[in-house]
């Protein structure tokens, strides 16, 4: 077994250099001189880079980046960088973009980049009294929070307003002071949990309580995306395509079990953006499944119907919270390059894209169930990697995949033996 009779204590690791921790992986793990080559390959994102953004770097885990063409959003055209690993999902958002230019693609809207920052209060004894008294000293608590980032502040940014609410909880009742923060073209993390921890003790000092938590929400719903778009029938397949997108999306809106995966499809698009522009992918997720649930009942982040003409109508609503400056946008250099291509010029524009791609990206994913059911597509890509697991190379990918898929069979061993026939027959090219 891997590791068997060694341990992972290991006294001052994150002293050592990459190359160092590697040799001790090495050790651990195993691992051939060839392994190790691959795990050194640091590519675009160099060592020294890597060793800064996170702690104990050894190497960096590369996924495809892909471009989705199509996209007109707003009356403007966009090429989308992708980083997902998944077959089928750009050429799906590419397909499904191309739809939507027939009805003048995806028009968005956004509110204003406002996140908010909690503040936990304990052993008030009076929570709806201290609540007024926290209201009244607003201006004071602002500009406490204000002097944390007077860069924020020049650009027009900073903490805007105060929200105070009372919630019951297993420890008795706590007093949460939502800070709200314009964060201009941040995600915003880092200047909202400064500006929190910032005014937390003068808020204990107002209601005689004690603070605790002090850090930002990911249920942005102050930082919401709305994406829509309205698409002939012709352009998805027909009226029975369009009946059968709507009844698809009744399905989600009506069971959770179903609204998990269409939304699932919603976040195959817009993790794929977030991840290429260098932004937090994990915090998009939370924010989405969250506001998803708002209600006490988890439902589709995307609405579909048909007008009044036969159009097929879509609609998206969710937080955004992105940035194009600060943290790995700005570290990463292929998160800069993806920014660059994209050619947006503010956080907000870069949400509404995401939002819109999210959209289409759902369209592509119903289109599939209500059409030529989601696996065709989907497993011929699939196939291809499956192709060179088995060894395939060159052309023979094609060659396995296509046999596979015609078959419906995918599988390793299948592709295996498919394989090993092209081989003896010497069938190496898609001509032969």
């Amino acid at each position: 077994m891997s590791g068997e009779g060694k341990t992972s204590r290991i006294p001052g690791f994150y002293k050592l250099t990459p190359k160092e921790r590697l040799q001790k992986v090495k050790e651990f793990a195993n691992l051939t001189d060839e392994e190790v080559e691959i795990l050194r390959r640091f590519g675009a994102l160099d060592e020294a880079l890597a060793d800064r953004m996170i702690e104990n770097v050894v190497g960096v885990f590369q996924f495809p980046l892909g471009i989705a063409v199509n996209f007109l959003i707003n009356g403007k055209d966009y090429m989308i960088p992708m980083v997902i690993e998944e077959p089928s999902v750009v050429a799906a958002a590419s397909n499904a973009a191309k739809m939507t230019r027939a009805g003048g693609g995806v028009y968005t809207m956004s509110t204003g980049p406002i996140m908010i920052g909690q503040i936990q209060l304990l052993d008030v004894e009076d929570p709806y009294g201290a609540r007024f008294e926290i209201l009244k000293a607003k201006d004071e608590i602002l500009q406490i929070a204000n002097e944390m980032d007077p860069v924020l502040v020049r650009l027009g940014g900073g903490a805007k307003d105060l929200e105070v609410r009372v919630v019951d909880s297993k420890v008795g009742p706590m007093l949460i002071v939502h800070l709200l923060v314009d964060v201009k073209d941040a995600m915003g993390a880092n200047a909202v949990n400064t500006m929190a921890e910032a005014v937390a003790p003068r808020l204990a000092a107002i209601t005689g309580g004690r603070f605790r938590l002090r850090i930002i929400s990911n249920l942005a719903d102050r930082r919401l995306v709305r994406a829509w778009t309205r698409i002939p029938p012709e352009a998805v397949g027909g009226e029975d395509v369009v009946k059968g997108i709507v009844e698809a999306w009744a399905f989600a809106d009506a069971d959770p079990y179903r609204a998990a995966t269409h939304n699932k499809g919603i976040m195959n698009g817009v993790d794929a953006v977030v991840i290429a522009t260098g932004n937090d992918w994990r915090a998009v997720e939370a924010g989405a499944h969250a506001y998803a649930a708002r209600t006490g009942r988890y439902k589709p982040l995307s609405t579909w119907e048909i007008d009044e003409e036969g159009y097929l109508v879509g609609s998206l609503e969710m937080p955004l919270a992105v940035g194009i400056v600060g943290g790995a946008t700005r570290t990463n250099p292929l998160a800069r390059i993806a920014i660059k291509i994209l050619g947006v010029k503010t956080a907000q524009e870069l949400a509404e894209v995401i939002g819109a791609v999210g959209l289409v990206q759902n369209l592509a994913a119903l289109r599939a169930l209500a059409a030529e059911g989601i696996q065709a597509g989907h497993m011929s890509l699939h196939a291809k990697n499956i192709a060179v697991m088995a060894g395939a190379v060159g052309d023979e990918i094609d060659l396995v995949a296509e046999r596979m898929v015609r078959e419906k069979i995918i599988r390793v061993d299948k592709a295996k033996e498919i394989l090993e026939e092209i081989r003896k027959t010497g069938k190496s090219s898609k001509a032969t």
